[in-house]
């Protein structure tokens, strides 16, 4: 294991990689001693020691994924594995980890039953339950307030409001609202819930299927033929847009596939859904500004095309 930062004072082990962004766009990352499997931004962190790991085979395509996951739940067993002897040996004062989603990352369960009487004196555990986009942003105060850093917070917050809000007031004035189908899994096929609602109406369109404040729920190939949205938005849970884009058949091989407006228009778009829209922190701001300038391009250019979304 390598040398760890700052042998004494407050020693912080994150298990999910919003948070992990947090803690360090709060300025603490060299307070940080230990990760999850997923955390890689900043680039800094990933020489910390990693704390889970997966107990599917992620490299297996959608459909095979989906399966994995569903048989571990099905006999009540964790998606993931936490690394109780890492944990011990780095002897954290603070672990971040979340209750939201036991599918996209370690539990708040999870964690409880690996520290078990590992660790003496116990850490704080801070559960983050980011469901709609206001509980981020409580969650971002709540995890700067466990961190002694409540202004740094407070600030923090401010500044990620505020450059979201110039984005929306400059979409709601906008004449056009194109109707927007966000896809977070393809097979089988879901639409994204949680923030994402709220991202989309931000950014000036008109959101099809997901609600605000509520997980990803299921989606009928009929229902997305049937609503022919103008924009359709692939950004499925953990994938990068490469990855993204070679698991594109189950869609693309459908008959009506090419008859869908979003395709005949070419505004079908594959998103960075693990680096941005799937991580509920600092972040967003970059995911919204991603939305506004693939919805509204005379509008909105932050340059983010090429590394946070590209077009099908």
């Amino acid at each position: 294991m390598e040398d760890l930062p700052d042998g004494s004072g407050m020693r912080i082990v994150s298990l999910i990689a919003s948070a992990t962004e947090i803690v360090c766009a709060l300025g603490l990352g060299d307070k940080l001693v230990g990760r999850s499997h997923e955390c890689d931004f900043p680039p800094a962190v990933e020489r910390l020691p990693v704390c889970t790991q997966p107990k599917f085979n992620v490299q297996a395509p959608s459909l095979g994924i989906d399966r994995q996951v569903k048989e571990l739940l099905e006999q009540a067993l964790s998606v993931y594995r936490v690394e109780s002897e890492v944990l011990k040996a780095l002897r954290p004062t603070h672990i971040l980890t979340q209750t939201q989603c036991e599918v996209c990352a370690v539990s708040l369960k999870d964690v409880e039953r690996a520290v078990g009487d590992l660790l003496n004196p116990a850490p704080q555990i801070v559960a983050l339950q980011p469901n709609g986009l206001a509980d981020v942003w409580e969650d971002m105060l709540r995890v700067a307030s466990a961190l002694e850093a409540a202004e740094q917070g407070r600030q923090l917050l401010a500044q990620l409001r505020s450059r979201m809000e110039a984005v929306a007031q400059t979409a709601r004035a906008l004449p056009q609202r194109p109707s927007v189908a966000c896809i977070e899994w393809i097979d089988p096929l879901m639409a994204s819930g949680n923030w994402m609602p709220e991202l989309v109406e931000m950014a000036g369109g008109r959101n099809q299927f997901g609600l605000s404040g509520r997980h990803a729920p299921y989606l009928r190939w009929e229902d997305l033929v049937e609503a022919d949205p103008d924009v359709i938005l692939l950004l499925p849970c953990g994938f990068s847009i490469a990855r993204t884009r070679r698991e594109l058949t189950p869609l693309t091989r459908r008959a009506e596939w090419p008859r869908l407006r979003a395709v005949r228009e070419g505004r079908v778009f594959l998103l960075d859904g693990n680096q941005y829209f799937n991580r509920p922190g600092p972040r967003l701001a970059e995911s919204l500004e991603i939305l506004a300038e693939i919805l509204h391009p005379r509008e909105f250019h932050f340059g983010h095309e090429g590394p946070g979304w590209q077009r099908l």
